[in-house]
């Protein structure tokens, strides 16, 4: 049996267990309404994160590379592209954007592939920029995909990755909340009834005290669907946290050093660069 069918028997029979999110039907639907605009927002913040203008001579690996969205914007400013993804169906939404917008360029490799899995890993080289966003505390065993994605980045190499900020009490409540979702075909409509009625009232709410509208402002910041990753939220198991500090610590101690991040005070992600100097 090959690694991808492997993979994908894999992926499948997890979320039958209700052990994970099925994120690439998810991505699924947010393909569906990619436009120019969102990919032109979603390439600014790319360049902005990573403290560039563009990616040309670069090799650019996109770990969980979901929809295929940054892989893509990465390969518009001129990187050579590694994308791989654990889902099934996230790996065939990467492979439709290479499709309709680079069809069968050699550049951009897509593959399935985990971040858990050492020896499909080292088969892959290093890379002028690994970019990991809102993937490896989905693992199931975030710390060990933390580690394993070090070797990955060439030296000087920039190692770019978004992790959820542990809210303490608050960020184990949604554990439980994603582990119902979960859980089957009942969990899934309860946590959906109770929860997108209130992040619609309190996302409306806040446009109207603050006079501008929420919905757009989200889909300004990179480019994606608010809709989506509100699902993807609720949804979004195995689910791992970590706070500012840890992942610092963690990556220091393994010769990077950090030159961009940014910080949430809430229960999103907080966004690091750093760059592998040993």
């Amino acid at each position: 049996m090959t690694q991808t069918k492997e993979n994908m028997n894999s992926a499948q029979q997890e979320i039958d267990d209700g052990k994970r999110f099925a994120f690439g039907a998810n991505w699924a639907e947010f393909l569906s309404h990619l436009d120019e605009q969102c990919i032109a927002i979603a390439e600014l913040s790319l360049t902005e994160l990573l403290q560039v203008e563009d990616l040309q001579g670069k090799t650019f690996l996109d770990i969980g590379s979901g929809s295929g969205l940054f892989s893509l914007c990465a390969k518009r400013l001129g990187a050579t592209v590694h994308s791989f993804d654990f889902d099934p169906q996230s790996v065939a939404c990467t492979q439709e954007l290479r499709s309709r917008y680079f069809s069968d360029d050699p550049d951009w490799k897509i593959e399935s592939g985990s971040a858990l899995d050492a020896e499909y890993l080292q088969s892959l080289g290093s890379f002028d920029v690994v970019y990991s966003w809102g993937v490896l505390h989905h693992t199931g065993s975030m710390w060990q995909a933390l580690d394993n994605v070090t070797a990955l980045c060439a030296p000087k190499g920039k190692l770019a990755i978004a992790i959820y900020n542990d809210q303490g009490l608050r960020s184990k409540l949604w554990w439980c909340v994603k582990k119902i979702y979960c859980s089957g075909a009942i969990g899934r409509w309860a946590m959906l009834s109770l929860f997108i009625p209130w992040f619609f009232v309190r996302t409306l709410l806040v446009s109207l005290v603050h006079r501008h509208n929420e919905f757009a402002k989200y889909r300004r910041n990179r480019g994606m669907s608010i809709i989506r990753d509100w699902i993807d939220w609720l949804g979004g198991f195995p689910f791992e946290v970590a706070t500012v500090e840890q992942i610092v610590s963690f990556y220091e101690e393994r010769g990077f050093r950090l030159i961009n991040s940014k910080k949430t005070k809430r229960l999103g992600c907080n966004e690091f660069v750093f760059v592998r100097e040993s």
